[in-house]
């Protein structure tokens, strides 16, 4: 006679022992989550580039190992800070509600001292292994993100994006000056490229969760200003980091630099014109585009400022 087969219970403790992994994974992933790793991600593509033009090629391993580590241990403790700061907001937006805090993944107090920790240590880091100016500016840059524009101008000016630039493009003269104590004509210009990029990068990101922002209250550009002043920020912007990368050509940069930044120039510049004219056209913006390809650009730029720097 053919029988079902019997289910096999599973020996006592396996149940607790998988659940309590389970757990653990999550807990990992939602810290994890906390530290925005695609935005640190981002920030040390500016920034080893920088410490290898700093230092004429590749810097000693140790300079190195500290600023990526130090850099991405800062950029994870802005951002968790971030999230506590705007669980508030966060929980009130499609785009963040899933967030570790919005969740309820963790507890606002133990994201407060996750941030504060990681913060303490990326200082630490920096201040034993590199020099006063580099360590000032991680910190200061911390500092900035997190009380100067989320808690201060975030929700009060539609300027935001615009000052809020600062501490993003801190990590290019971070790294210049974690290898020579000191910020060249060159560091400066690439910090220009960065700061000013990141309006029409985050413009376009604005228009898409413009619902979102408004919901909030948070009085992103979008949100409070015309499409046609919004378009001519993103223009404004997007010809401001052209010239600032063509700039930064002449102060010690080669040829393919150079070259580069003119051809992702043009592509860059096309992508801001085609969202404007779709928007004077009244069909759909696709402003996402934009957004990606913004990424990409800065992505390729500064690959050739690390390949310059090698040859």
């Amino acid at each position: 006679m053919i029988t079902e087969r019997p289910i096999t219970s599973r020996a006592p403790g396996v149940k607790e022992r998988t659940e309590t992994r389970r757990d653990r994974a999550a807990v990992f992933r939602a810290y994890l989550a906390l530290t925005k790793p695609q935005i640190v991600e981002l920030l040390l593509v500016t920034t080893v580039p920088a410490l290898m033009l700093a230092a004429g090629g590749w810097p000693d391993l140790r300079t190195l190992a500290v600023v990526l580590i130090g850099g991405a241990l800062a950029g994870g403790a802005a951002s968790a800070l971030n999230c506590y700061i705007d669980r508030d907001i966060d929980e009130l937006m499609r785009r963040t509600k899933r967030r570790p805090l919005p969740a309820h993944s963790v507890t606002p107090r133990a994201v407060l001292i996750f941030g504060l920790t990681l913060a303490v240590i990326s200082v630490a880091l920096m201040a034993v292994f590199t020099n006063w100016l580099a360590t000032a500016l991680t910190a200061g840059a911390i500092f900035y993100y997190d009380v100067i524009y989320t808690l201060w101008l975030k929700r009060r000016t539609p300027a935001n994006t615009f000052w809020g630039g600062v501490c993003g493009a801190a990590p290019v003269i971070i790294g210049w000056a974690a290898v020579t104590g000191t910020v060249a004509p060159l560091g400066w210009a690439l910090f220009a490229v960065v700061f000013f990029w990141q309006m029409p990068h985050f413009y376009a990101l604005a228009i898409k969760y413009k619902d979102d922002y408004a919901r909030a209250g948070i009085p992103m550009l979008p949100v409070v200003r015309s499409a046609g002043r919004v378009n001519f920020e993103i223009v404004l912007y997007t010809v401001l980091t052209v010239v600032a990368s063509l700039a930064a050509w002449p102060l010690g940069l080669g040829p393919i630099y150079g070259i580069t930044a003119i051809i992702t120039g043009a592509f860059f510049l096309g992508e801001a014109f085609l969202l404007v004219n779709r928007t004077r056209k009244g069909g759909p913006i696709k402003p996402m585009r934009l957004f990606h390809w913004s990424i990409t650009y800065l992505t390729i730029l500064f690959i050739a400022v690390a390949v310059d720097a090698l040859i």
